[in-house]
């Protein structure tokens, strides 16, 4: 039988920290990367449509690229220090202050146990004209559904993810994202949620998650 997962009551809720993503620095690679997001749309816009001189772009950003990659440290070393404590990542692609392809969206816990955040995509995320492509709304939905999962206080790996499409979500404006975790039953958790622009739901998720976590890299 399936066991509704007891929300924790408004008191216990209170001690814990709402924002459930890393803010973002003004400085250092937070600042660096919020850079990069604005050339990968600047990129886009221009296209080839553009008498910028893309011969010199393409040699400045490869010489910023190489100069990176001769300090960064090794992979392994780097896989460690990205997953030191115990509060939410710096690197995930969806509210990752740290990746450039996160949007990032803003998730925040609320007391009624649901996460919501909103998010305004832009052209790097676009499937049909005007639209996001539905790839990355699953991207989206299954993260937060996991953030909720963590937030109601039992989270796991994704099992299943069924999403239903009503309707095409458009770039360039608001996005409310949100997710519930609904019930428990053993290691079996079930969340759902949905990405709404305008009032209108554009998309539903449900997913199966099992309480399984990988171990970190040490």
């Amino acid at each position: 039988m399936t066991a509704e997962h007891p929300t924790p009551a408004p008191s216990e809720r209170v001690a814990r920290p709402r924002r459930l993503v890393s803010t973002a620095h003004d400085e250092g690679v937070d600042a660096a990367t919020a850079a990069a997001r604005r050339l990968i749309d600047a990129l886009l816009r221009a296209g080839d449509h553009t008498d910028t001189d893309m011969a010199h772009v393409t040699k400045q950003l490869d010489s910023l690229t190489g100069r990176l990659t001769e300090r960064a440290p090794g992979l392994d070393e780097r896989l460690v220090t990205m997953w030191q404590g115990e509060g939410v990542t710096r690197h995930d692609p969806v509210t990752g202050p740290e990746n450039a392809i996160a949007p990032p969206l803003e998730l925040v816990g609320e007391e009624d146990g649901s996460v919501q955040g909103v998010v305004t995509l832009g052209l790097a995320y676009q499937g049909p004209p005007r639209c996001a492509h539905g790839g990355v709304s699953a991207l989206l939905l299954d993260h937060t559904l996991g953030v909720a999962n963590h937030w109601a206080g039992l989270s796991g790996m994704t099992a299943e993810l069924t999403l239903r499409y009503l309707r095409p979500t458009p770039l360039f404006e608001p996005l409310t994202v949100t997710g519930r975790q609904i019930s428990v039953d053993g290691k079996k958790i079930r969340t759902v949620g949905s990405i709404t622009a305008g009032g209108l739901e554009c998309v539903t998720a449900s997913g199966l998650f099992i309480a399984k976590q990988l171990p970190r890299p040490s």
